[in-house]
């Protein structure tokens, strides 16, 4: 069965502003990203589907926020990919400190393996599982997660390896629709704007 889906990133942190790497760390939504998510509205036929969101915080808080109020159900396959030891640092520092062995890192797309942490490859499979289960329940949800999560989402849907500019630019601000089956994930409309709330 073929069944849609809608997911958009949490509103801002101060680790978002600063650049910093959040994976598990449980941050909360700034000053500016309380009112971000207060001025969403989900668009239609979003705005009728179940909410669903990771449990951090800032995604929570957010799938909280956004208009039409609804109850949020926590999924845990939804939370942001875990960038282990290398959490709270930006990658200009782990550039600078870790050096040839981060950047080496980096090149191997899919299987970059943060110290401690989990691969985008790992991210994916598992959204990938959850996708699946989006598919056989048959009911159409809006997921609020995170960007390496949905970055990793868009490589499930076009193959991309994650090594050069992704296929598509995602607007962080931004509700991007897919289908969900059984067998994998198809994009159906990326950067659709979230309507102000009244």
């Amino acid at each position: 069965m073929n069944v849609p889906f809608a997911i958009l990133r949490h509103a801002t942190t101060d680790w978002n502003v600063a650049r910093r790497l959040q994976g598990l760390t449980d941050t909360p939504l700034n000053a500016e990203g309380e009112a971000a998510a207060r001025g969403w509205r989900l668009p239609p036929p979003a705005d009728g589907w179940a909410r669903v969101c990771s449990p951090l915080q800032r995604a929570r808080r957010t799938a909280e926020l956004i208009r039409p109020p609804a109850p949020v159900t926590v999924d845990t396959a939804l939370i942001e990919m875990s960038f282990g030891v290398w959490e709270g640092h930006t990658i200009a520092e782990l550039r600078a400190t870790v050096g040839a062995a981060f950047i080496e890192a980096e090149a191997k797309g899919l299987d970059f393996q943060p110290p401690g942490g989990e691969s985008p490859r790992a991210t994916m499979a598992r959204l990938g599982r959850w996708a699946a289960g989006v598919a056989a329940h048959g009911r159409p949800v809006v997921a609020v997660s995170h960007k390496a999560a949905i970055r990793a989402l868009l490589a499930l849907a076009t193959g991309w390896d994650m090594t050069g500019r992704p296929p598509h630019k995602l607007d962080w601000r931004c509700l991007h629709f897919f289908t969900a089956r059984t067998d994998g994930v198809a994009i159906e409309r990326l950067n659709v704007p979230l309507e102000a709330a009244p």
